[in-house]
């Protein structure tokens, strides 16, 4: 499995679990935050790595 596939799958796994969170919290709330940072954080590197497949073609 690439790297670009693990950070899909785990994009995926963290997108499912921070709807789950937001469904059962305030948008405020501090897991609902954390959940929303994990899922930026993951969507961030995702963009890095398609940024540098871009670059070496």
């Amino acid at each position: 499995m690439s790297e670009l596939d693990k950070v899909v799958d785990q994009i995926e796994k963290l997108r499912s679990s921070t709807i789950k969170v937001q469904e059962d919290k305030s948008s405020d709330d501090p897991e609902a935050v954390a959940a929303c940072h994990e899922l930026h954080t993951a969507l961030d590197r995702y963009q890095e790595i398609l940024m540098r497949i871009q670059e070496n073609e």
